[in-house]
């Protein structure tokens, strides 16, 4: 088959999105498929994304097809892009969008129907009722203007997890949902990097420990949460630090503020975007993980957490209750002091930890793997056609 992704943008800063499509296409690429990608990307956002494609099994067979980062006109309208999407689009067997809010999509949509090339859309929880609620108005006015038209005439919703088809529902969208769920090369995650490396790069003393944050600084992943949560475990566990990774979106000077009012300057180190082995050595070294969102799709940073043995304290707007099931780790409300609780409970208790870091592993293993995601996406396009 002939697979063309279509997302706004390759930047890697944008988060999970752009990590699921790459490494889709990269697993598609490895069944045989004739796998491309069409975006927007700045050089710099380029050279990111291929340095980071480096560790990524078969990256290198993904054909792509990327136009510079795009001025507002080009955004809106898409001249170059549309172009681009009759080039590559024009023999396509499928095509597979990522986002929802992007004019490109919606213009690949439109192409796709010209061609009569069948599609589906990744709605990456963009259509809970939590997401909708943000800029609702735009919203709405989207739908009216065709985004609407674009979900129902899709092939099917590709959603990440039984939690997002049903917050879907309220929309009444015609297209049919898939729950196709986000995962990890096994390859990537074989041989950990041995402990303690990434703590020496960030001069952490060898006593301490310290729970990770690893996401975009944005509202909807709760960081403000976090830091009232970290006051309150800061009292009881002295020897404990937080480490804050990934880039600004928002919500940083928000967090600045707290962790000052709290006191906490000497205990939170914000470190900035990771990626590649500097993210696993991260991830490896803590104590354990913390991601307290108000909203996820299917989370890649946990999953990795889960896929390097790490226990992770999540919340219940993550939507992944297999970490509960599995006792990979706890499942929390929102609520500042349950992620407190949460965080207290596992630092408490490190052989807990160590075995829920097992548990997490073996679920990732067994069931959240790129290569059988792949094949269940290659299925569900020729169930549709």
């Amino acid at each position: 088959m002939k697979i063309v992704h279509v997302i706004a943008s390759i930047d890697p800063k944008f988060g999970g999105p752009q990590a699921v499509a790459q490494r889709i296409a990269a697993a598609q690429s490895a069944l045989g498929h004739d796998v491309h990608v069409v975006s927007y990307g700045s050089a710099d956002a380029q050279r990111k994304l291929f340095e980071m494609g480096r560790g990524i099994p078969n990256f290198s067979d993904i054909k792509w097809h990327i136009l510079p980062e795009p001025n507002l006109f080009e955004k809106l309208a898409c001249p170059g892009g549309r172009k681009l999407l009759r080039t590559v689009a024009q023999s396509a067997s499928f095509l597979h969008l990522h986002g929802v809010w992007d004019p490109i999509l919606l213009y690949a949509a439109n192409t796709a129907k010209a061609f009569q090339v069948p599609y589906c859309l990744c709605t990456s929880g963009m259509l809970d009722s939590w997401s909708m609620q943000q800029k609702s108005w735009k919203k709405q006015i989207a739908f009216l203007l065709g985004y609407r038209k674009m979900l129902n005439q899709a092939k099917f919703l590709h959603a990440l997890n039984v939690d997002e088809v049903l917050l879907m529902q309220p929309l009444g969208l015609r297209a049919p949902a898939v729950i196709i769920p986000n995962g990890i090369f096994p390859k990537e995650f074989d041989a950990l990097p041995d402990k303690g490396r990434f703590r020496r790069q960030i001069g952490l003393p060898e006593g301490r420990r310290y729970v990770l944050f690893l996401s975009r600084l944005h509202i909807k992943k709760g960081l403000d949460i976090l830091a009232r949560a970290f006051q309150l475990v800061s009292y009881s566990h002295p020897d404990v630090d937080l480490v804050v990774a990934g880039p600004p979106d928002g919500a940083e000077e928000e967090f600045a503020q707290l962790v000052k009012e709290f006191g906490l300057e000497s205990r939170v180190h914000v470190v900035g975007p990771i990626y590649g082995e500097t993210k696993i050595s991260a991830l490896v070294d803590a104590a354990c993980f913390c991601l307290p969102s108000r909203q996820e799709g299917f989370s890649i940073a946990i999953t990795e957490a889960l896929a390097c043995a790490t226990p992770v304290v999540i919340t219940d707007a993550c939507h992944f209750p297999e970490v509960g099931a599995s006792e990979a780790g706890f499942i929390v409300s929102t609520d500042p002091a349950a992620v407190a609780l949460g965080l207290i409970a596992m630092l408490d208790n490190p052989v807990m930890g160590k075995s829920m870091g097992v548990n997490g592993r073996r679920l990732v293993m067994e069931n959240f793997t790129w290569p059988a995601i792949a094949e269940l996406t290659i299925q569900n396009y020729r169930f549709a056609t």
